[in-house]
């Protein structure tokens, strides 16, 4: 739901409408989101704290294994996809091996 202003509301709350706090608060240093060296993205602990802060979010972590079957297989696919625009749109960051977009796509197994 957008109002006016663009800005994306989350939920509803006692009748007024609040929006949630995206990643505002996450770091590496609190564990949250992983160093570019092992890999780039969130932990466990970050999508964990990030869906309490933006209820109805269906954020999950990324699928690493080699083989996925099913529903993770397609995530993969999708995510893999979509980074694939983001080395388009970036191609600073797509030269660079230990960028954060590089690494969270060998992470994936991209």
């Amino acid at each position: 739901m957008r109002n006016d202003h663009g800005v994306c509301y989350k939920y509803r709350e006692g009748g007024k409408v609040k929006k949630g706090t995206g990643m505002k608060g996450m770091s590496q240093k609190s564990g949250d989101k992983r160093p570019t060296k092992s890999g780039a993205g969130m932990t466990a602990k970050g999508v964990a704290k990030y869906r309490k802060n933006n209820p109805g979010s269906k954020l999950q972590t990324a699928v690493t294994e080699k083989k996925p079957t099913g529903k993770r297989a397609s995530r993969r696919k999708s995510y893999c996809a979509r980074s694939a625009g983001q080395m388009k749109k970036f191609p600073k960051a797509a030269k660079d091996p230990n960028s954060r977009l590089r690494q969270a796509r060998k992470r994936w197994r991209c």
